[in-house]
């Protein structure tokens, strides 16, 4: 048993917050004390009104519910131990479904029923049927507990699709397009069920701080773009835009601050006159509101092309706060991409694509050479480097042994108003390997951004203005 059952209600709703500020919400002490208060008046017998007052107290932020419903269902679970099922409470049907095929019938019938509850009961069996995970004896292998994808795998919810739509009585055409539809959110939502039950039941044996930390899929912005999948790439993606609102909001209020100059003493001094010698309306120089350069040069190669993709489409978004942006991309020869980012899709993967296909990045291997890369850019592009030009690099680093050339660097921060690199692996792993990280840090400032919540921190802070 975990410490948060030792300590009773308010020791779980503790512990809860303490989670969802390991997944990233920003959750402080006046937030944890009125959900506390929360709790004192709706009390637990509703489960989904206390889910409700809990998430308006600890919420700040859109897109942060999922998190906060998948921890809220480990530390307030619906039930514990293995959940009564509609089989058992029928008198005429006793015998539990211990087949797949059985458990198959059950959720076709509540998908073509469409009820909510009848999905948690189906979600519930196949856990309990198909999901045990027994304790490994070796070392390394996994204790005890219930799986979720091992319950998905040998259940193949997508395959009820057709036997629901076929009992639901679907004709051809508007109706039936709007019956699929609707199916197929049942079956996403049958699988956040299984999610949910795997967890919870897991909880009650490996603990629900483990669980919570381990087996809750993290916030997109806590994901980190070396690491993310396919599922997690395309939740990046819907955040492009939103991030780049946020940061332009704040890159325009800094811009009107620094517009405005200092003060103009003698115009100052001249205007308060009329106030008797105060000085109560400041008068302020009017500085040339030219909006600043910036050049991206990224490495589009292997995993660090997530990274490139989507920092290239987060600066396309941006655009309007800069007088003209470059982008550049490279593995081992560099080549100008401004036509392929600003002309095209806003996808991260079409993107990646059309600069593979378009630009000569790599001409003689697939590999990473930033010495060779960075070379070809100064002596190809050197001249669009100017004295108001702010230079970003995207890469993890890594020239696989190769020449890093730091003389090509230098001869770029030299040109550049502003030089700041982006790496998006973790500073622990900078210099091992082939990673010559440490020795371009001493060149140019080189700031780690594993994901998007890092990412934005760190652009908001260093874009010019």
């Amino acid at each position: 048993m975990d410490n948060a059952s030792n300590r009773g209600v308010p020791g779980r709703l503790v512990a809860m917050v303490e989670s969802l500020r390991g997944h990233g919400l920003i959750v402080g002490t006046s937030e944890t004390v009125d959900a506390a208060r929360v709790m004192g008046v709706l009390s637990l017998a509703d489960r989904d009104l206390l889910r409700e007052g809990l998430a308006a107290a600890l919420i700040r932020r859109t897109g942060q519910r999922r998190v906060f419903d998948a921890v809220f269902d480990v530390y307030f679970p619906a039930a514990v131990g293995a959940r009564e099922t509609i089989r058992e409470k029928e008198p005429e049907s006793t015998e539990q479904p211990s087949t797949v095929a059985d458990l198959r019938d059950d959720l076709v019938a509540a998908l073509a029923d469409g009820g909510r509850e009848a999905l948690e009961d189906v979600a519930a069996a196949a856990v309990d049927a198909l999901g045990a995970v027994q304790a490994g004896s070796g070392p390394g292998t996994a204790g005890a507990g219930w799986s979720a994808r091992q319950t998905l795998e040998q259940l193949r919810p997508q395959t009820a699709i057709v036997r629901a739509l076929a009992q639901r009585g679907s004709t051809t055409g508007f109706v039936e397009r709007l019956d699929r539809d609707e199916v197929r959110r049942d079956v996403e939502r049958f699988r956040e069920l299984v999610q949910t039950e795997a967890s919870r039941r897991s909880a009650e044996v490996r603990g629900r701080d483990r669980v919570a930390k381990y087996a809750v899929r993290p916030d997109a912005s806590q994901v980190e773009f070396l690491a993310a999948s396919r599922e997690q790439v395309l939740e990046l993606r819907r955040t492009v835009q939103p991030l780049a609102r946020r940061l332009a909001t704040r890159l325009s209020a800094r811009r009107r601050r620094r517009n405005r100059g200092q003060v103009d003493i003698r115009r100052t001094l001249r205007r308060s006159m009329s106030y008797g010698g105060v000085p109560l309306n400041p008068v302020f120089e009017h500085r040339r509101k030219a909006r600043p350069e910036l050049v991206l040069l990224c490495d589009v190669s292997g995993s660090v092309a997530g990274f490139a993709g989507f920092t290239m489409l987060l600066v396309q978004a941006l655009h309007e706060q800069f007088s003209r942006v470059r982008v550049f991309a490279f593995v081992n020869h560099t080549d100008e991409v401004t036509e392929l980012v600003t002309g095209g899709e806003a996808d991260p993967g079409a993107l990646a694509e059309r600069i593979a296909a378009n630009a000569n990045v790599a001409p003689w291997h697939a590999s990473s050479d930033y010495g060779r890369a960075l070379r070809s850019f100064v002596s190809r592009y050197g001249a669009v480097i100017g004295p108001r030009t702010s230079v970003l690099i995207l890469g993890d680093a890594r020239a696989n042994h190769l020449d890093p050339d730091l003389d090509a660097l230098r001869d770029i921060v030299g040109r550049a108003r502003r030089t700041f690199w982006l790496n998006p692996e973790h500073e622990g792993r900078w210099g091992l390997g082939d990673s010559v990280a440490p020795a371009y840090a001493q060149v140019v400032d080189m700031h780690e951004c594993r994901t998007v919540d890092q990412l934005s921190r760190v652009v908001g802070r260093l874009l010019p203005v």
